[in-house]
């Protein structure tokens, strides 16, 4: 049966750094998939509108190439998304209810990045147990250059138990990536083609792929 795929992201590029060959692999599974952005960006701590459209004309462009259902921007600043906490966390509870997702993506809560970690406390309150919806499963994703630059912290450790093969559809996620071309870096960056390939290289070959993405499953609900 077909399902109803929720990728919950921080800023535009984060979908696609951390799900983008979970994305394809949905949509060849003719999932229903829609994207929810949190945070419009910040350009060297500077809000700019003109820069700010010309990135969601990328992320546009994004979902028009994996062909996915739905782009949703609920439009946060950039780096201060706890001090809209409330209104954040309405925005996600009000879209979970209408689109009632089945399976979750959420970034993971000991990202380096203050706004991931808010996007992943609002995703466990709206996604929690007794919150009513026909959640099936929740899964947190690492984001190159987020979840790899934390200082260590023993109870903040990404610990995937979920690796998902794209070995056919990692070319698909470095691509994507290049459509976000002011969020796109040189080798030897994270962000880099090089490095995500090295990356699903990397997590592949912990779980016997020639490519992987790799998740924690945070919460699972088995009829």
């Amino acid at each position: 049966m077909n399902k109803k795929i929720l990728i919950v992201a921080p800023h535009m590029d984060d979908e696609v750094l951390g799900c983008g060959g979970v994305i394809a692999k949905h949509i060849k599974n003719k999932d229903q998939v829609v994207v929810c952005i949190f945070c419009n960006r910040a350009y060297d701590g500077v809000y700019n509108q003109e820069l700010i459209d010309k990135e969601k004309e990328s992320a546009k462009k994004v979902k028009e190439f994996y062909g996915y259902q739905d782009l949703i921007f609920f439009d946060f600043p950039d780096e201060d998304l706890s001090s809209n906490f409330r209104p954040a966390l309405r925005s996600l509870e009000k879209l979970a209810k209408e689109y009632l997702p089945q399976i979750v993506y959420l970034p993971f809560r000991g990202d380096l990045h203050q706004d991931h970690k808010t996007t992943s406390h609002i995703g466990n309150i709206v996604f929690r147990s007794s919150s009513g919806l026909s959640t099936e499963k929740v899964y947190s994703y690492e984001v190159p250059s987020g979840t790899d630059m934390s200082f260590p912290d023993e109870n903040d450790i990404f610990n995937p138990n979920v690796f998902v093969d794209i070995s056919n559809e990692i070319n698909k996620k470095v691509d994507a990536m290049k459509l976000y071309e002011a969020e796109s870096r040189e080798f030897p960056h994270p962000r880099s083609s090089e490095m995500l390939l090295a990356k699903a290289r990397s997590r592949g070959s912990q779980s016997n792929f020639e490519a992987a993405e790799a998740f924690m499953l945070l919460f699972e609900a088995v009829v």
